[in-house]
Order: C-alpha cells, then structure tokens, then sequence
C-alpha cells in the first residue's frame, strides 16, 4: 500500500469575500507540483460561497465535474439548457465534453452554500456533453456508505465518463469498516468531511485527506462521529 497525505492546512486557498475556497490540488493561481492530481482526479475545491453570489456563465471542456451540496444551496444554468437547484444532499454531475458553459449561484440571501466541486479527466475526450442531478438523502444510512457515482450506467447511482466510484457516508465513533477496491489498479482518495478517523495508522482530522493506491482495500476507524468521502480513480 501506497499513501499521500494531504493535511486541511496545507491546501491551497482563495478568499474573495463572497467566495471562500480550498483547493486540494493546483488550480487557478495556486500552483504545487507536488499537488497536480491524484491518478484521474484532478480537482477538488471546497467552496464556501456567500448569500446571493456566485460563479457568472464560464466554459468548461473535456472534463466530468462533479458537485456535491453539503449546506444551502446552488442554482445551475447551463448551455444544454438545464436550470434549476441543487439543494442539500443532491449531487450535480456534468461531461462538459466538447464544451459547455453554465453558471453557478448561492439562490439564498440568508444562508451561505457550502460545497464541492470536483473534476475527474474523462476516459474518452470531446463527448456529447450530459447534465444529471440526483438526491441521496432518502438512501443514506448511518453507519453505512452510499454509493453516488458508479461505472454502472444502469445502476442506482450517478454516472461519468471515467472508472470512478464516489461513495459518502456518516458514522459514530468507534466504527470500523472496509473499503474494497471497485476496479484492480485504482485508486481510493478519502476527504474527511468532517470528524476524526484512523487510517492504516495515519490520523485524519476533518478537511485532511489521504490517497491511497497499490492496495485492494483500505480499513477506516472512526474515532469521532465522522462525515467520510472516499472517490476512487483509476491510477
């Protein structure tokens, strides 16, 4: 087993009073090689955008990106014609392909919108470009990881154009489960929402992450009631 790890303190950072963002690997003006990707993924911005703000119409290409809402809420608009919300517990994923543009925004004036905006480079370029929005709220148990993105087209979850999984889950202290490798070769990177966890002896407090790879799985112990993703990517 291999492991990276990315401490919440290290990560690159942008404040521009409406907007408050993280970066876990390089983006924008914030450039550390030593931060460029892990395997496939390839951005993952933990945005804090103020009441009534946001990103106006910009273009995107050859990327899956991946938005998942985790307080208030985000309205998209996008040149495939889609428009509407995003609210807490949906997950927003978009091939922008051979190139889209869209729009995002806090719609409300008394909330900030905390979210994650992930990118993950396509196993195929220059797609028809694709929009799709789903709520996990009603499937997530505690205790347990839900599946949000899967390879599987016809499956209960989401999808992109990539061999990814993204799995979410809350848990109490004092669990302890198993994360098994989807596909050989991939690899698992885990973002700590929130909370404090135990893995293969390195300690994750919450924002910390650690990607993991040449391994077929991983054991997670919670030492603190915790809020876990785990994206895995092929290498």
């Amino acid at each position: 087993m291999k492991k990276v790890f990315h401490a919440a303190n290290k990560r690159g950072h942008n404040d521009l009073g409406w907007l408050k963002a993280n970066f876990s690997f390089s983006f924008g003006s914030y450039y550390d090689p030593d931060k460029v990707h892990f395997g496939a993924l390839r951005v993952l911005n933990d945005d804090i955008i103020g009441k009534g703000m946001g990103f106006g119409m910009h273009p995107h290409d050859n990327m899956e990106i991946v938005t998942i809402v985790l307080n208030g809420a985000l309205k998209h608009k996008d040149s495939m014609g889609n428009d509407g919300i995003i609210q807490k517990g949906e997950v927003q994923v978009m091939s922008s392909g051979r190139g889209i543009m869209h729009s995002e925004f806090n719609p409300l004036h008394d909330v900030d919108t905390s979210s994650l905006q992930i990118w993950v480079f396509p196993n195929e370029k220059d797609v028809t470009p694709r929009y799709d929005q789903q709520s996990f709220t009603d499937v997530q148990k505690l205790n347990e990881l839900t599946t949000i993105i899967s390879p599987d087209k016809n499956g209960h979850a989401l999808w992109i154009n990539q061999d990814a999984t993204f799995s979410i889950g809350e848990f109490d202290a004092g669990q302890k489960f198993q994360y098994l490798i989807n596909t050989p070769g991939n690899g698992v990177y885990i973002f700590l929402l929130e909370g404090s966890v135990i893995i293969d002896g390195a300690t994750l407090n919450k924002r910390d992450a650690l990607g993991v790879y040449d391994t077929s799985s991983v054991t997670i112990e919670t030492t603190a009631q915790s809020h876990v993703l785990i994206i895995e990517v092929p290498m």
